[in-house]
């Protein structure tokens, strides 16, 4: 189980990593380009992989409560565990997704130039 979850994992950041780094077409300038980068990294990769995790481990964990466990106990009370742990997922996401949302629209990640004001002259 833990060899087969590990040789999935990296199989999966092997082919995320053209996705992470735009086939190394994008450049980053300054501070702005970074930060507008970090959060439609989050935005557009991270939060759509673990919502999909999230929900995988929801539906095994009813899968497992209601057609495999039905008779048994102990695999209904794991499976119970494990449909709770998926709806957590889903709240933490729901969570992380607001907040970077409410950064985006309170921290403007724009390339717009600040003028500073003017100094008075006597």
């Amino acid at each position: 189980m833990k060899k087969t979850f590990i040789q999935t994992s990296l199989a999966l950041a092997v082919f995320a990593l053209p996705l992470v780094s735009l086939a190394a077409a994008t450049s980053v300038n300054n501070i702005s380009d970074a930060g507008s980068f970090i959060i439609n990294t989050i935005n557009n990769i991270i939060v759509p992989v673990i919502f999909s995790l999230a929900f995988i481990v929801f539906i095994y964990g009813a899968f497992e409560t209601f057609i495999i466990g039905a008779n048994n106990e102990e695999v209904k009370e794991k499976s119970k565990n494990l449909m709770l742990w998926g709806l957590i997922g889903f709240f933490v996401m729901v969570s992380v997704w607001g907040l970077v949302n409410v950064l985006t629209g309170t921290v403007s990640f724009n390339n717009a130039t600040v003028t500073p004001p003017a100094a008075k002259t006597i």
